[in-house]
């Protein structure tokens, strides 16, 4: 693994734990995990159970004990590593946004197709059990044709002005601000619940122009300067109304100016014979209505799902003894190492990923344009 912080955690946590909860095809071994900071990296790999650590990401690549390089650095590294990890041989699972840019990510796809490697990339709020369940009661037609779905993701752990300008608030490192960390994991579940989208109209907004320089930082917190200020490049917030392929419309919000919502990852999809609504902060709870209950029942229901009959609901607890954040990556891990065990690139792969990046540029294109956009084709 290359990085080992934020998401460093979840996905070492999802490798030690999956083989505990699922009867696994093939099994992780945690050998190696890199990163600049020897005190640092050396540090983390005793905290998370890695045998040893590298300073330097070629050398880990080089490593004929590695079969798969997993990417959990900064957005402006993963075209580069991935790119070199697939021409290696090496399996490659990434963290989102996939990359910077567009273009960057048609070289990523291009790399691990011609290579025959396994890839995926961690648009992890897939593989939530309610989200799985989603997914089943539409596939199956139980709300019938689409017609709506509105997306929102809204945090708020930037509202302070005084908060300083860390990684994710960098342009040349994020490539884009709420809109690539956090709008991609709504266009990932949009896809995957409704279908593709063609068309974009958007609008991004940066509120605070300017932040303290960062003097230090770790995961999502840091220590602002006392002295340096500097431009702020990426976007606060971005909003957007989208056109699918199947007819239906939709309405994105991304935002880290949301006052109160810590982590509000949540949608509302509308079709003709029902309804669904879905919140990340009440991630084990699933909201149905459908048109053809009795008229003095209707209404939305609030479904707990964690019974064995749900998606992932015989492997944990039992029924309401909810699961958490964590265990999205758990379940994400063993479709994973499913994958490889096969010899097939289970979704979300990336090909997902560089579909969400061209959706993502497209609303950028059409921030500027102000107008409609249309999505470039997806390799």
């Amino acid at each position: 693994m290359v990085g080992y912080k934020f998401m460093g955690k979840a996905h070492s946590n999802a490798y030690q734990n999956a083989p505990f909860f699922f009867d696994l095809p093939v099994k992780p071994v945690k050998q190696a995990i890199c990163g600049r900071n020897a005190e640092g990296v050396k540090e983390a790999a005793d905290k998370m159970g890695w045998k040893s650590y590298e300073t330097d990401w070629r050398t880990l690549i080089n490593r004929e004990d590695i079969d798969l390089i997993d990417i959990v650095t900064p957005n402006n590294n993963h075209a580069e590593i991935a790119i070199a990890a697939a021409e290696a041989g090496k399996h490659v699972y990434c963290e989102k946004p996939l990359a910077l840019t567009i273009e960057e990510s048609a070289q990523m796809l291009e790399a691990v197709q011609k290579n025959n490697v396994i890839h995926m990339v961690n648009f992890n709020y897939r593989f939530a059990p309610a989200i799985q369940f989603a997914k089943k009661l539409i596939s199956e037609g139980k709300i019938g044709r689409i017609y709506h779905m509105r997306a929102l993701y809204l945090q708020d752990w930037i509202m302070d002005p005084d908060f300083p300008l860390v990684w994710r608030l960098e342009k040349s490192i994020s490539g884009s601000g709420a809109h690539g960390d956090l709008a991609a994991h709504s266009i990932d579940l949009a896809r995957f619940l409704v279908g593709e989208i063609d068309e974009v109209s958007g609008m991004m907004k940066t509120f605070i122009k300017k932040r303290p320089a960062v003097a230090d930082s770790s995961g999502l917190s840091g220590k602002a300067s006392a002295t340096e200020f500097r431009d702020v490049e990426v976007d606060d917030a971005s909003i957007f109304i989208a056109s699918f392929q199947n007819g239906a419309a939709g309405t994105f919000e991304a935002t880290r100016f949301a006052g109160g919502n810590r982590n509000s990852n949540q949608f509302e999809i509308n079709g003709e014979k029902g309804s669904i609504k879905w919140n990340a902060e009440s991630m084990n709870e699933l909201e149905v209505y459908f048109a053809d209950d009795d008229p003095s029942l209707q209404g939305f229901k609030k479904i707990n799902v964690t019974e064995e009959v749900h998606p992932y609901g015989g492997v944990y607890w039992p029924s309401a003894h909810i699961i958490g954040y964590e265990h999205t990556f758990h379940n994400l891990i063993a479709e994973l190492m499913k994958g490889i065990e096969q010899g097939v690139s289970l979704s979300p792969t990336f090909y997902d990923g560089h579909a969400a990046q061209a959706i993502l540029t497209a609303v950028e294109k059409s921030a500027r344009s102000r107008r409609w956009e249309k999505v470039d084709t997806y390799l």
